[in-house]
Order: structure tokens, then sequence, then C-alpha cells
């Protein structure tokens, strides 16, 4: 609401007959006057993509409720997940070691 109002008032501004009379204050509202619509395109997207995420959230819900097991799919890829780049750690951190036996034994277990 507040950059409906900005844009408002810039775009009144630049009607002001002043605008007419002074070059450098048309410069000067013209250039407010494309924040304030850029300013504004800006909160627009924020507020779309905002409305595009819940809508994905209650159809995430809704399935979930409706299929139990993709709730449960989804937990067990999470937890694959954080497991594979836990061990994935490791084997960099035994390859970075020198190639000693016991080092060589862990690496390729």
């Amino acid at each position: 609401a507040m950059s409906k109002s900005a844009v408002k008032i810039s775009s009144d501004l630049l009607s002001n007959p002043l605008c007419e009379q002074e070059p450098s204050f048309l410069e000067m509202v013209t250039a407010f006057d494309t924040a304030m619509k850029r300013m504004d395109s800006f909160n627009q997207e924020k507020v779309n993509m905002g409305l595009a995420e819940e809508g994905e959230t209650r159809v995430y819900c809704w399935f979930s409720s409706v299929f139990p097991s993709l709730n449960m799919a989804v937990k067990r890829r999470e937890q694959t997940l954080q497991d594979y780049k836990r061990l994935q750690s490791k084997v960099e951190k035994y390859e970075e070691k020198e190639r000693t036996g016991p080092v060589l034994a862990k690496l390729h277990q």
C-alpha cells in the first residue's frame, strides 16, 4: 500500500507545473518516479511469490494427509541426504590424510 502511495505521489509531482519550468527538478522527480515504480513492482513480485509458496505448502499438507507414506518418504530422503553428507565429509577427511594402511582401510569401507 505504501509503494502504491509513493507511485501516486511521484506521478503527481511529475504533473506539477514546476517540472516544466525547472529542468533539474524534472530530472530529480523523474528519477524518483522511476525508483518508486521499481520498488512497487519488486514488492508486487514478493507478494506474488509469497502466495505461490503458500499454495505449494497447502498442496503438500493436503497430500501429506491423504498419502501418509509421502510424508514418510520425504523424511527418509532427508535422513538419507544427511547421512550421505556426513559420510562424504568423512571420505574427504580421510583423502586429505597421509595414505597409510589404516587410513586406506577406512577409506575403502
